[in-house]
C-alpha cells in the first residue's frame, strides 16, 4: 500500500500492522475476488502471447501478484509496497517474482533492470489512501514501457468507518479519476464504473457495520471469522457474478489509459 503525504494520517497508514491484522479477511473478501476478475477480464494478459511483465503498484499482501503467478505463469511480477511486512508476506506467497520496499510519494529512480520496464501496470484500491495522487502516477512512470497498460481500480460511494480507519482519503467519481489521470501525464483509454447492484449492495451493508466492522476484521486475524460473517461473504461472492461489468452506478471504478 502506499502511505499518504500527511503528517496527521501517520497512525492510519501504518501498513505494517494492517497487513498483519487484516491479512485473513482482505484474502476472503469478495470484493477483493470481483476486482482481480475485473482487472483479469480488462487487461486481457491470457491472450497476449508476447513478454508479459506485470508491475504491481501497492503490492500489498500479495495476493494479486499471486493470481497472476498462477493465471499468467509466463508473466514476470515486480511488486512495489510501502511495508516491510506487506513484501516479507508477498514475497513467501511468491517467491518467483520480486517486491521492493519503497515509499512512491518520495521520487527513487528504479533499479537500472526495471527502468522502462512494465508492458502492464496495475494500482488497485491505492489511490484513495493519498492526499497527492497525481504524485505517486507521476513517480511510477519511468517504470512503465512505451505502450504500457495501466489499469487503475478506485473506490466510489460513500465511505465507511472501516474506509476511514484505513486512511482512506476520498472516493472518487468517473470524472474525477478522468481529470487525474490527464493530469498526471497520462491517455485515458477505457473509464467506467463497475459492481452494479451488488458490489453496491455490499458497500451498503459495511457502511451500516460502522465502527463494529472494525473489531469484527481484528477478531478474525486471531481467531475463526464468525459463521454469520462466512455465511454473508460466500452470498455475496456469488451474487457478486451478477454484478455489471460497466455502469455509471457501479461504485467500483476502473480505467486503462497509457502514460503520454
Amino acid at each position: 500500500m502506499i502511505a499518504s503525504n500527511s503528517n496527521s494520517h501517520t497512525i492510519k497508514d501504518d501498513w505494517n500492522t494492517h497487513w498483519k491484522n487484516y491479512s485473513t479477511s482482505a484474502q476472503s473478501n469478495p470484493a477483493q475476488a470481483y476486482r482481480r476478475r475485473l482487472i483479469f477480464s480488462n487487461l486481457k494478459l491470457t491472450a497476449n502471447r508476447h513478454a508479459i511483465r506485470i508491475l504491481d503498484i501497492g503490492s500489498g499482501q500479495g495476493d494479486f501478484a499471486m493470481d497472476l503467478a498462477r493465471s499468467v505463469p509466463q508473466a514476470k511480477i515486480l511488486g512495489i509496497e510501502l511495508s516491510q511486512s506487506g513484501v516479507a508476506i508477498s514475497q513467501a506467497k511468491v517467491p518467483q517474482a520480486t517486491f521492493i520496499e519503497q515509499d512512491l510519494n518520495i521520487f527513487k529512480a528504479p533499479p537500472p533492470e526495471f527502468q522502462n520496464w512494465a508492458t502492464h501496470a496495475v494500482c488497485s484500491e491505492v489511490l484513495e489512501h493519498t492526499d497527492r495522487p497525481e504524485i505517486i502516477l507521476n513517480h511510477i512512470q519511468p517504470y512503465l514501457a512505451p505502450g504500457c497498460q495501466l489499469l487503475i481500480t478506485l473506490p466510489g460511494g460513500p465511505m465507511s468507518q472501516f474506509d476511514h480507519h484505513i486512511g482512506h482519503r476520498k472516493h472518487y467519481k468517473i470524472s474525477e479519476l478522468k481529470r487525474l489521470l490527464e493530469k498526471s501525464g497520462y491517455r485515458v483509454k477505457q473509464i467506467s464504473g463497475g459492481g452494479f447492484p451488488f458490489f453496491n449492495l455490499y458497500r451498503f451493508v459495511v457502511i451500516a457495520r460502522g465502527k463494529s466492522l472494525i473489531q469484527d476484521v481484528k477478531t478474525s486475524a486471531s481467531s475463526k471469522m464468525s459463521l454469520s460473517a462466512r455465511i454473508a461473504m460466500k452470498i455475496f461472492s456469488f451474487l457478486f457474478h451478477f454484478n455489471l461489468s460497466r455502469s455509471r452506478w457501479g461504485w467500483q471504478i476502473f480505467a486503462i489509459a497509457e502514460k503520454l
